[in-house]
C-alpha cells in the first residue's frame, strides 16, 4: 500500500503504523518515513501512546464496514478498492452532517 500510495499522494512524507508492522519490508518499502508506535518496554496497565490513538481510530472507522471487518480479499487491488469505498463513505457522512 505504501508503494501504491506514493504515486497517488506524493506529498505524504511520514506515516504511523502499529507495532505489528515493525519489519524492514515495511520500513524500507518507499521513501515515506514509517514511524512504528509500540508500547513502552515494561509497561503495565493502560498508557496513552503518542499517535497510537490515530491508528486505532482509523481501524475503528474502517471496521464499521462489514466487508472490511469480516472478509479477506483475494487481491491487493480489491482490498484497496474497498478501503477507498470505506473512506469515501466516512467522508460523505461527515459532509452530510455538516451541511
Amino acid at each position: 500500500m505504501l508503494q501504491i500510495s506514493r504515486g497517488l499522494f506524493p506529498f505524504i512524507e511520514k506515516v504511523w503504523a502499529d507495532g505489528g508492522y515493525n519489519h524492514h519490508r515495511v520500513t524500507e518499502a518507499t521513501r515515506i518515513t514509517v514511524e512504528i508506535v509500540s508500547k513502552i518496554a515494561g509497561q503495565s496497565g493502560f498508557v496513552v501512546l503518542p499517535r497510537r490513538w490515530v491508528v486505532e481510530r482509523f481501524f475503528a472507522w474502517v471496521n464499521r464496514n462489514r466487508r472490511l471487518a469480516k472478509d479477506v480479499e483475494a487481491t491487493l487491488k480489491s482490498a484497496a478498492a474497498f478501503l477507498y469505498a470505506a473512506a469515501a463513505m466516512l467522508m460523505l457522512r461527515r459532509l452530510a452532517r455538516s451541511a
